[in-house]
């Protein structure tokens, strides 16, 4: 959106003392246009300010008289805008200043409401402000020549004269050290221009890290190489000037206006070899991958040589990537940490392309040399680069030219299981690096709010969807990662989190960190939750203790999904059940892990269960998840089998009060000879009813088969009793508190059990809830994504003040210990609950 566009939506009103020396009606009629000329980039009155000025007020009165038209206006305005132009011809650089004011107020008051400018405006401002700037440039190059030709025996009396347009030195100076001074004058300017030109680079180069995250990118080098190339000829225009200015200029002031020039040169040269293709930032040893880089000078320095430039792909710790930054850092012969195969590529030139570049294809890291470790750090926090080098001979002199650019930091691993820590490291370092840093120091401690940016993009991007993440969300995250139940968001709002708690601390009662659950989610998702994320029909981050607060007034059947807690990659359905007193209940089904979801979705796991009836709050689920059912098969398939349908239920020790009808049976074709998942019953026609199926890996051992011993033994838990009767473990499901249990005072008593009885991906655990209702949230409603803005993507904050200067973007208590209620059993998917599972996990 342009900023007219915030602009308008303003009230009148507000903005009518910016308009005394203007017309508001006239500035209606030029919109967005006004804007998007350079009026806040002409300083001074010299003569490219003047001659820029005067055509600014003919486009301007041409622009007004065009839309005049257009919006069917009378002669009376056409009228008024004649007087203007008569007004302002006698001093073009008045307009100037009259839009310049105008525009400054109109900024200064979207700040105030809207609190930021658009981004796309900062672009086009940025943008301005470089063409400004080059064409103040060539204008001075000209008036370089003919002064310096003026001052030649023979000249003509029209090219002196022009002398006068020149500001003028000081009285008694001779034209000589006009001419000196001219030219020290354009070479700063050159200079101020290739600052704009380099900080641009700089910015493509944040860019390009901050999209390893999941920002947008715009990854075409083309505007940037244009604006080298364009400084480039610059630079030759003024050497050409030093050189023919000869013995006009004294030697000294001569020697530093050649050395300032090179200077010019060598590092727009240096700083126009960019890494285009970034390796990947996790490489694991003995893959393949590619990469490329890009000398956006060369199709002006390198022309068609007999033998391209070689490129060399190296591989280089973090402390030889220090040192290459250093003034005085190692050459080209850096020694590599690692061996790459396939590491040499010629640098050529692509005409079709209009670029010179060279791409590596077939690069292989064969081995990693492991540098020493700092403290605690382990090896998927060992930050690398790989170094891209060449170098030539430029000009007829043959000097020597050696290039170098880095690539983004990357963490090499040799297993499948550091690609978790790995990606962590790398996520940190491309949210929260500055741009020209030492390589590659970045803070150990970030704003919790930058924080919920960075996982907001990336979860945007793994994910493939366009629904981020709300602020309930975000508070839910914070309370798991500082171990903090405060209810407000405020709380949390000014707090800072570190690397450890993000990566390195094992969460309380859990045995992973905080990034190694949030991963579990974004891979789950991705995989196969992403349509019902895209469609809202998963809250996902949410507490059990806010679910319970949202559901128990509700109605039996109404449900919820929620990400677990407790396990890695789970995501779980919480509904009401009414127990024999008639008393709600929150029930939670066993997580759902990516295996089980592959084998039935979780829309048919919903529809299988009769007992779900509404999606919180009041959506019928089937209306809510009809779109992700799979369509029934019917009869036989084309081999000639009837197909086996596979159907999830939920096994209670006491049935439920009262059951709908259940959905007609869907059935989908099935491998027998795949083992049945924990989570499904097969129900099969009546002529295959009489074949025999392996066990399954989910069983559940029953516990009539063990001795008292070895159950005393799998259960050392410190708040758990064991009844003195093996026969007391059956107890209804709906039961209040068992009398074998004793009440957890703290989660902090609660330790998961080190050798568990049922496999990994068939966890059951115990809840404690919350006896009075959470504070900070509304009863009975989830907030929904539109009534908060979303959030602004890193580049927005990160990028912005970088364009032009002064121009920046603005950018409860505890809950302490709560009394228990009734623990609320997970019902388990496919697997008889009638002996309860008396291990006291943590409360997801």
């Amino acid at each position: 959106m342009s900023l007219w566009g915030l602009v308008s939506k303003m009230p009148p009103e507000k903005l009518q003392r910016l308009y005394v020396d203007f017309p508001q009606h006239l500035r209606h009629l030029l919109g967005d246009w006004l804007e998007n000329q350079p009026w806040e980039f002409l300083v001074g009155s010299d003569t490219f300010c003047c001659n820029m000025a005067s055509a600014l007020l003919s486009a301007t009165v041409q622009r007004l008289q065009a839309s005049a038209g257009k919006q069917g206006e009378g002669s009376a305005i056409l009228q008024h805008i004649s007087t203007l132009e008569s007004i302002y011809q006698r001093d073009p650089l008045k307009l100037v200043a009259t839009f310049k004011q105008i525009l400054q107020g109109e900024k200064k008051a979207v700040m105030e409401q809207f609190r930021h400018l658009p981004m796309p405006f900062h672009w086009k401002q940025e943008e301005m402000k470089f063409n400004t700037a080059l064409q103040r440039l060539q204008h001075r190059v000209g008036e370089t020549r003919l002064l310096r030709e003026a001052l030649q025996p023979g000249a003509e009396a029209g090219q002196v004269s022009l002398h006068n347009l020149i500001d003028a030195p000081a009285s008694g100076t001779g034209q000589s050290e006009a001419l000196a001074t001219l030219l020290q004058e354009t070479v700063g300017e050159l200079e101020a221009t290739q600052a704009l030109v380099l900080k641009r680079i700089q910015i493509w180069k944040r860019q390009q890290q901050l999209a390893g995250n999941g920002a947008p990118f715009e990854e075409s080098l083309a505007p940037l190489q244009e604006r080298c190339e364009s400084l480039v000829d610059i630079y030759s225009q003024l050497q050409q000037e030093v050189g023919a200015a000869g013995g006009e200029l004294e030697p000294k002031a001569r020697a530093v206006l050649i050395s300032r020039l090179d200077e010019v040169l060598r590092t727009l040269v240096t700083s126009s070899f960019l890494v285009e293709k970034q390796p990947p930032q996790v490489l694991k040893t003995q893959t393949k991958f590619q990469a490329g880089v890009r000398f956006l000078l060369g199709l002006r320095f390198l022309g068609a040589p007999a033998k391209p430039p070689l490129v060399r792909a190296d591989m280089v710790t973090e402390k030889q990537a220090r040192e290459l930054s250093m003034p005085q850092g190692p050459g080209a012969g850096t020694e590599s940490t690692g061996e790459i195969i396939n590491n040499t590529v010629a640098l050529e030139n692509s005409i079709p392309g209009n670029c010179c570049s060279a791409l590596f294809k077939n690069l292989l890291l064969k081995k990693i040399k492991r540098c020493e470790r700092k403290g605690t750090e382990s090896v998927t926090e060992e930050k690398c680069a790989v170094l891209f080098s060449t170098s030539f001979t430029l000009g007829p002199n043959k000097l020597p030219i050696q290039l170098q650019a880095l690539s983004l930091p990357l963490v090499v691993i040799v297993h499948g299981n550091q690609d978790n820590n790995a990606k962590a490291t790398i996520l940190w370092d491309n949210a929260f690096s500055e741009m020209d840093r030492v390589p590659f120091v970045v803070a150990e401690r970030v704003p919790w709010e930058k924080m919920c940016e960075t996982l907001n993009l990336k979860f945007m991007a793994e994910v493939g969807t366009n629904r981020g993440l709300l602020p309930e969300h975000f508070l839910f995250l914070a309370q798991k990662i500082f171990n903090d139940n405060s209810l407000s968001m405020e709380a949390f709002q000014h707090r800072s989190v570190s690397w450890s708690q993000f990566n390195k601390e094992i969460l309380l009662g859990r045995g992973f960190t905080f990034w190694q659950w949030f991963d579990g989610v974004l891979d789950l998702t991705k995989r196969c939750l992403r349509s019902y994320w895209s469609d809202r029909l998963i809250i996902g981050f949410i507490s059990k203790q806010y679910v319970t607060s949202l559901l128990l007034n509700e109605p039996d059947g109404t449900f919820l999904l929620r990400f677990s807690d407790s396990e890695i990659g789970g995501i779980t359905i919480a509904h009401v059940i009414r127990g024999q007193d008639g008393s709600p209940q929150i029930e939670n089904i066993q997580p759902f892990s990516a295996k089980d979801l592959s084998i039935r979705s979780l829309g048919d796991r919903i529809r299988d269960l009769a007992q779900l009836k509404n999606l919180y709050p009041k959506k019928p689920k089937d209306e809510a998840f009809r779109s992700h059912y799979k369509p029934e098969q019917m009869g036989k398939d084309g081999r000639g089998y009837v197909p086996a349908t596979i159907k999830m239920t939920v096994e209670r020790d006491q049935p439920l009060p009262t059951l709908e009808p259940q959905m007609p049976t869907m059935v989908t074709t099935y491998d027998l000879g795949m083992a049945p998942d924990s989570s499904m019953n097969m129900q099969l026609s009546p002529d295959m009813v009489s074949q025999v199926y392996p066990p399954h890996s989910h069983s559940m051992p029953s516990y009539q088969t063990l001795s008292r011993e070895d159950m005393l033994s799998t259960f050392q838990e410190p708040h758990l009793q064991m009844p003195p009767n093996l026969s007391q473990i059956n107890l209804p499901f709906d039961q209040a508190h068992p009398q074998g249990l004793l009440p957890c005072p703290s989660q902090e008593h609660a330790v998961s059990t080190p050798e568990p009885l049922l496999c990994s991906d068939v966890t059951m655990a115990e809840e404690s809830c919350l006896s009075q209702p959470i504070r900070g949230f509304p009863q009975g409603t989830w907030v929904g994504e539109d009534m908060f803005p979303p959030l602004l993507p890193p580049t927005e904050q990160d990028l912005t003040k970088l364009l032009l200067e002064g121009q920046g973007e603005s950018g409860g208590g505890s809950m302490g210990t709560q009394p228990l209620l009734q623990p609320s059993h997970y019902g388990q998917s496919g697997i008889s609950l009638s002996h309860l599972d008396l291990r006291a996990n943590p409360s997801w």
